[in-house]
């Protein structure tokens, strides 16, 4: 639970605003029944129990979006009927809702949800004592809701900046594992629905602790965003590459398998062999291909690939071993020594 709220930045605010609803509100719907305001009670009524279903809606589905655009909604418009039904004291209900609706909905839907709020408060002539307070109110509200703006776009952009920096590699600018494991579970449930086939590509540069030893850690880096650059270039925009740790990469191929799937492979061991370079020669790569299975689990994906990429080191590297095939591609030819990868 916790760690749902330090991730999703907007189910931590969706939470913070039931929270302050149950404490805030009850107590002043609890005294306007007591006080034989029936309609104020009702509003405040209405409003709690919309919070509060939103929130739960929120935490169960995951969906924060929509649910916080029906807060959003729902709160500027309960505050502005409160300021209609109890007067000037129900303007001050409006001042946290002009904040929080720039954490709930986008800039512009804030922007526009807030000004129109205003502007319903102000058609309420018999809320303001006086115009001077009316402009003050005017003043104010916008001044609160600029500050909101530009508070929400920075600590939006510093979210996008931190999650940038906790999914991506810096080196090659791939995805990492972390990132990783995510796009598995969603290709999975992806496939599960589809029945596309996915093909799970587990790849290790040959040999390159030689590389980094005899020429330095700052060759094997170049030979590394070399691999990255030629594997994009030589794959669909659909395809996704991460880096699995140090010289070993993954690569997620949506609808492909049988024979595309090895007119790939043959293409890209091809172009490795023959573009990625150093100072003392060509680099090669080992490959270890599994095709996800109807209802499998990621890591058992994920295992048979490893096990498959394993195989090809064992058979003498330079290759591509299929899982569960009878299939070894090796350097002298498209399909050679037969090799099977459990």
């Amino acid at each position: 639970m916790l760690n749902r709220l330090k991730t999703d930045f907007r189910l931590s605010i969706i939470t913070i605003l039931g929270a302050s609803a149950l404490l805030g509100i009850t107590p002043f719907a609890a005294m306007r029944f007591l006080q034989g305001n029936v309609v104020a009670g009702l509003i405040d009524t209405s409003i709690l129990l919309t919070i509060c279903s939103g929130m739960a809606y929120a935490w169960i589905t995951g969906d924060t979006r929509r649910s916080g655009m029906v807060l959003a909604v729902f709160a500027c418009a309960g505050a502005v009927a409160v300021a209609a039904t109890v007067g000037e004291v129900g303007l001050f209900w409006l001042y946290p809702c002009l904040v929080t609706t720039f954490f709930l909905v986008s800039p512009r839907i804030a922007t526009l949800l807030n000004l129109t709020s205003i502007a319903a408060m102000v058609a309420q002539s018999d809320v303001f004592q006086s115009d001077i307070q009316m402009w003050t109110f005017i003043a104010t509200a916008i001044v609160v809701s600029a500050t909101a703006l530009a508070f929400a776009q920075r600590t939006h952009s510093q979210r996008e900046r931190l999650e940038q920096l906790a999914t991506i590699d810096p080196l090659t600018g791939v995805k990492n594992r972390r990132a990783m494991d995510e796009e598995l579970n969603l290709a999975a449930s992806h496939a599960e629905r589809t029945g596309l086939p996915y093909a799970l590509v587990m790849l290790d540069i040959d040999h390159f602790k030689k590389v980094n030893d005899e020429f330095g850690h700052g060759v094997g880096d170049l030979v590394l965003i070399d691999l990255v650059t030629l594997i994009q270039q030589s794959t669909r925009k659909s395809d996704q590459l991460f880096r699995y740790g140090g010289e070993e990469f993954v690569l997620l191929l949506p609808g492909v398998d049988g024979t595309g799937l090895e007119a790939v492979m043959g293409n890209l061991q091809h172009i490795l062999r023959k573009k990625v370079k150093h100072p003392g020669g060509a680099i090669s790569a080992s490959f270890g291909v599994a095709l996800l299975k109807q209802g499998e689990q990621v890591g058992s994906w994920l295992e048979r690939a490893d096990s498959a990429l394993y195989a090809a080191k064992e058979a003498g590297r330079d290759r591509v071993v299929y899982s569960d095939t009878v299939y070894a591609t090796d350097t002298s030819s498209p399909v050679g020594d037969s090799g099977l990868a459990g």
